[in-house]
């Protein structure tokens, strides 16, 4: 086990304002608008037409594959592409300081830097992988989960073909268990291994999860319920999402919520940092007694 904090993000309405697609749209002159509403009625449209249930989280990448063969409008779209993009992608105030600063406020505090407290940054989306890997906050991330495609050629260019990996608002809960194990760093490591508790790298009592609505329910509940801690996002001003985030917290679907703001002396900048202060709290005194119960006295001078 090691003493780490890993605090797990949402990407889109999280971290960046709106969802990662959007310069896609820019770029090919596409009218996202019209493209999501597209994607949003095809689960009803194959279950009238087919009988066919399909994943309404990743249903989006079909559409995609579909609009980037040849012919269509997001021809020669591809994962080169993708990452690029994603240096397009404008985060939230104070993301990448807030990033940079939660990491090095550990890691340079005497107090425990002898017990190698430290914090890491996972981003677990069901976006594209390779847009996240793209963008500046990269910098500071310690592990990413999205979703993957595998490319086509034709007339010399190369496109988005097929669908590889898939991450959805089910399967973050597998990314958690990834993170709880100790996958990313160690990749000999399968998820569906056994292994003790006192075994695993990050306990779900050293995670926070942010996230910014219903869909992170399954993550919010399996951090809820190890121990964890959960926190909501909402965009300033929208008066539906702050409703939504409210209704979660009443529910006990999340501990706390705040305005998309992770600039010092904000809600979230404040919420976010004195739970990593209380972790790394706890983990300071957990070594500390360790060490004293470790300890025998040696033989004393008798008077």
């Amino acid at each position: 086990m090691a003493n780490v904090i890993a605090i797990i993000w949402d990407f889109d309405k999280t971290l960046v304002q709106g969802y990662m697609q959007a310069p896609i749209f820019k770029h090919y002159k596409l009218d996202g608008k019209k493209f999501w509403e597209e994607v949003h009625a095809l689960p009803q449209k194959y279950l009238q037409e087919q009988n066919v249930k399909v994943n309404r989280d990743t249903i989006y990448l079909n559409h995609f594959i579909n609009y980037s063969a040849p012919g269509k409008p997001l021809f020669g779209l591809n994962n080169a592409q993708l990452r690029e993009f994603g240096k397009e992608l404008e985060f939230f105030p104070g993301v990448l300081e807030f990033f940079k600063n939660s990491k090095e406020k550990v890691v340079q505090n005497p107090t425990y830097q002898e017990y190698g407290i430290k914090v890491e940054h996972y981003i677990v989306s069901t976006g594209f992988a390779e847009t996240i890997k793209g963008s500046s906050i990269m910098e500071f991330v310690d592990g990413v989960w999205g979703c993957e495609i595998i490319e086509h050629e034709s007339e010399g260019k190369r496109y988005l073909g097929e669908i590889a990996y898939t991450i959805d608002n089910t399967t973050k809960t597998r990314a958690i268990f990834e993170i709880n194990k100790g996958v990313p760093k160690h990749p000999e490591i399968n998820v569906n291994d056994k292994m003790a508790k006192d075994m695993r790298r990050v306990p779900f009592e050293n995670m926070i999860y942010i996230a910014d609505g219903p869909s992170d329910i399954p993550a919010f509940a399996l951090i809820n319920r190890f121990g964890g801690s959960t926190f909501a996002i909402y965009p300033k001003g929208d008066l539906k999402a702050f409703e939504q985030v409210e209704k979660m917290r009443r529910d006990g679907r999340i501990q706390m919520y705040a305005e998309a703001d992770y600039s010092e002396g904000t809600t979230a900048y404040m919420w976010i940092t004195n739970k990593i202060d209380e972790y790394a709290q706890r983990m300071y005194q957990a070594e500390k007694a360790k060490l004293a119960r470790s300890v025998s006295k040696g033989p004393a001078f008798l008077e």
